[in-house]
């Protein structure tokens, strides 16, 4: 990341947008965090300089014993995890006769952190020792409370406590030095005049240190997630039920009485090391669409009626909560509650930038009331269309706003324009009904692109393949727009076709997306090199860099 600083500050590059970067459970999703607060390891950069107790010998036998995991065109999670954790063990287990200003250091960050740390260092070592895959509540009952889970820890202290006692020293160490780090790249991106970006996610992990130990912010039993919009219909479960996400709904109303504690101290760390985040799914804050079972059930629910579906739930069926917003009424009370719950972020937030995810299906005063209190929306030119299918032109962008093709839950807008052009050729090679309808929609998609991007619509729509000139003018007319924040995919910036998400599905192929050269070697060879340096030319001609912006 310090490399890509540096990259972004050399090329006119004014922010970098990051997933979440809290601890994740064993889905590897970043939007699955098993502590609001505690950073994944996985992003620690290991150097005898970064990481105490280390030797540039323990880390180069790391490397070899990676072997082809270090260079796969994929992230093998598994490995790498092995690989840190077995480095970062090894660094504990040398940490007591580190440079005292070291140690003081850690001392004074367990000291200045242990309204989080202290329980989250307890939640590991149960984790631990009920295995990392099993849920709380399917711990020994000995263990399924905070205070059981104090009393069953204070027992085994009391048979031989250094075991212990090292456990929880160890997960502390390895939060500082997660804290360290990220504070540090903070301290050099603000150097350079770059801003890290970050994100927040709507939820927490069923799983997490938070729900245990502060079970009473949330409902237990209903799930966050979305309703069927009309989207991924190759996924049964989603085209009938709509997205389960597994994360419990937050109890607003006692969030509220404590003056959204939980949420202001969420947010007020996260500004430590970003001076931009992302609220992820923005309309949750107003309301939410909730099932009454864990996705582990989805299958029991599968091709059955509302009714049926109901026998197994004692009644409950997905809805809205509280409430939908199918009456005048119900859509006041939601945008007050709204109101309420973001005005709270935005005072934690102190004088961060904060931008909202308000894709999908949006109410009509979400937009205006977003715009009230001054938080950027996104806008996808290709979605904001007006009723005769025409895109919204750049320029008629709101300012505060925030333009891009994709997000991680899309593809790529290179992606877009060939897959558009695959859906055309099967259409040409076996006509149908339902390929002739998916080719107009294609058809539709490269009309709206060009648009915008101002490329002439060929003769009888015989549509060019992706090209350099058609990425440029993508890019280009992107950051021309009238919108404050303008981004691309790092896949985007190459002509990648890759998708880091695919909503609604599980498995290896979401979330391990990862370029396939490193920053030196995109910066020595030639194509790749020609590529950043038109980047940065496209950002100077539109006026997007930091210095540009401060003289208009």
């Amino acid at each position: 990341m310090r490399e890509w600083i540096d990259w972004a500050a050399d090329h006119g590059v004014s922010f970098i947008q990051l997933l979440p970067i809290q601890e994740t459970g064993p889905d590897e999703s970043p939007y699955s965090a098993i502590s609001s607060a505690a950073l994944d390891p996985i992003y620690l950069t290991f150097d005898p300089s970064e990481i105490p107790g280390l030797a540039a010998g323990d880390i180069a036998k790391a490397r070899d014993d990676l072997g082809p995991a270090l260079h796969a065109s994929q992230v093998d999670y598994p490995a790498v995890r092995r690989a840190k954790r077995s480095l970062l063990a090894l660094a504990w287990s040398r940490f007591a006769g580190a440079d005292p200003c070291l140690t003081g250091e850690f001392t004074q960050f367990k000291q200045q952190e242990a309204d989080w740390l202290d329980d989250y260092c307890l939640f590991r070592l149960l984790m631990e020792h009920h295995g990392e895959s099993l849920v709380w509540n399917h711990w020994p009952t000995s263990c399924q409370t905070p205070q059981k889970a104090h009393d069953h820890v204070a027992k085994l202290r009391l048979h031989d406590a250094a075991p212990i006692d090292d456990r929880l020293g160890f997960f502390a160490f390895v939060q500082w030095l997660c804290y360290r780090q990220w504070r540090a790249l903070r301290t050099h991106a603000d150097s350079r005049n770059v801003k890290l970006m970050g994100d927040v996610p709507i939820g927490i992990c069923w799983h997490s240190s938070d729900v245990f130990f502060h079970r009473d912010e949330f409902h237990l039993h209903w799930c966050a997630g979305s309703p069927p919009e009309g989207m991924g219909q190759n996924e049964p479960f989603f085209q009938q039920w709509g997205q389960n996400w597994g994360v419990p709904l937050y109890r607003w109303d006692y969030m509220r009485s404590n003056g959204f504690s939980w949420w202001q101290t969420r947010i007020a760390r996260l500004t430590g090391i970003f001076r931009i985040f992302r609220l992820d799914h923005i309309l949750g804050f107003y309301r939410i669409y909730a099932f009454p079972w864990m996705p582990e059930r989805n299958h029991e629910f599968l091709g059955l009626s509302g009714e049926q579906a109901a026998v197994l739930t004692g009644g409950r069926l997905p809805r809205w909560f509280p409430r939908p917003d199918d009456t005048s009424a119900n859509k006041a009370a939601n945008r007050a509650d709204g109101d309420i719950r973001l005005r709270a972020i935005l005072s934690a937030a102190t004088g961060a930038e904060v931008i909202a995810e308000d894709l999908g299906w949006i109410p009509d005063y979400v937009r205006p009331h977003l715009a009230e209190l001054g938080i950027a929306g996104f806008r996808i030119p290709h979605w904001d269309c007006n009723e005769s299918g025409h895109p919204l032109p750049g320029d008629h962008f709101p300012e505060n706003s925030f333009a891009t093709y994709s997000t991680h839950d899309h593809d790529p807008v290179c992606g877009i324009w060939r897959g558009c052009l695959r859906v055309i050729q099967q259409y040409l090679d076996n006509p149908t009904d339902q390929s002739a309808e998916q080719q107009q929609n294609a058809r539709s998609t490269l009309r709206v692109l060009s648009e915008f991007a101002g490329i002439p619509i060929p003769a009888h729509e015989s549509w060019p393949p992706f090209t350099e000139g058609i990425r440029l003018r993508l890019i280009q007319s992107l950051f021309a727009s009238n919108s404050r924040y303008a981004a691309v995919m790092v896949t985007e910036l190459f002509g990648l076709n890759e998708r880091i998400n695919h909503p609604g599905t599980a498995g290896n192929h979401n979330w391990s997306f990862r370029l396939p050269w490193t920053l030196q070697h995109i910066m020595s060879e030639p194509h790749l090199h020609e590529i950043c340096r038109k980047f940065a030319t496209a950002i100077h001609i539109t006026r997007r860099a930091p210095d540009d912006r401060h003289e208009h």
